[in-house]
């Protein structure tokens, strides 16, 4: 085998070797918060949700809405906590650039990440957690015979018309508005530009609803924080409290 072709297999297989790296971090990543999130979930759920269901088909109905929320929040935290690990990995790059171990923290693997995250988001926010609520909401559709798969059909019947009410609403606004070739190729850009701009818009929404919460929440934690802690009475006199209290016990003689 010619040198050529050597180098040419070796880097191949580094490539591989590097994709499967990134794949393996990227699902014990996804796992961890999957764990880690459906403990929250929970936590703070009812304890007659998810659980003390007595019909069967309830209790699998509501099993499948726990793990679509479960999927959702994983999603929700990874996208929030990825930014500060791509500044902590870039830092920690610089600031080792020749130990071994530390390597697998490459542009690569954040921008495989970010794709993820960005892929998760959207199919969250588009289709699982309309599918979990109207799935939890359904019955199965009148004379069909009783089952998941039943209420599996309905519901993505109903996730279909939403969807299609929601283009056919932005198609007549788009042809209202312009009505134009244009306009109406560019809604053929659904994955390129809408869904990026819905992901910026609730990202926007989210950051502006942190904004105003914050103030009020710190407002209210230093509030009740006041309220348990006692005071401290280290600069008090305790001559003028026992002259005061004199004082006091002369006056109430005195009306007596």
């Amino acid at each position: 085998m010619a040198p050529v072709e050597q180098d040419a297999l070796a880097a191949r297989e580094q490539l591989f070797h590097e994709r499967v790296r990134e794949c393996i971090i990227c699902a014990l990543l996804f796992a961890s918060l999957y764990i880690l999130c459906h403990f929250i979930i929970t936590h703070f759920k009812k304890h007659t949700d998810f659980t003390a269901v007595h019909d069967d088909e309830d209790a699998a109905v509501n099993r499948i809405a726990l793990g679509l929320c479960t999927f959702t929040l994983a999603v929700a935290l990874g996208a929030v906590l990825l930014l500060p690990f791509s500044i902590i990995s870039n830092e920690v790059l610089l600031s080792f650039p020749q130990n071994y171990y530390i390597q697998w923290l490459n542009g690569s693997l954040i921008h495989g990440l970010w794709n993820l995250v960005f892929l998760f988001s959207n199919l969250s926010l588009v289709f699982l957690m309309p599918f979990a609520y109207f799935f939890t909401e359904s019955e199965g559709f009148a004379g069909s015979k009783k089952g998941i798969m039943a209420r599996v059909y309905e519901t993505s019947v109903v996730l279909l018309l939403l969807t299609l009410l929601v283009l056919g609403m932005v198609w007549v606004a788009s042809a209202i508005v312009s009505n134009d070739a244009a306009s109406r190729q560019s809604l053929y850009d659904l994955w390129e530009y809408y869904l990026p701009y819905l992901y910026s818009c609730i990202s926007l929404f989210g950051v502006l609803l942190l904004l105003l919460c914050t103030p009020f929440g710190l407002s209210t934690m230093f509030t009740v924080t006041g309220k348990l802690l006692v005071k401290p009475q280290l600069l008090e006199d305790l001559d003028e409290q026992l002259s005061c209290t004199r004082l006091e016990e002369a006056t109430v003689s005195r009306r007596i």
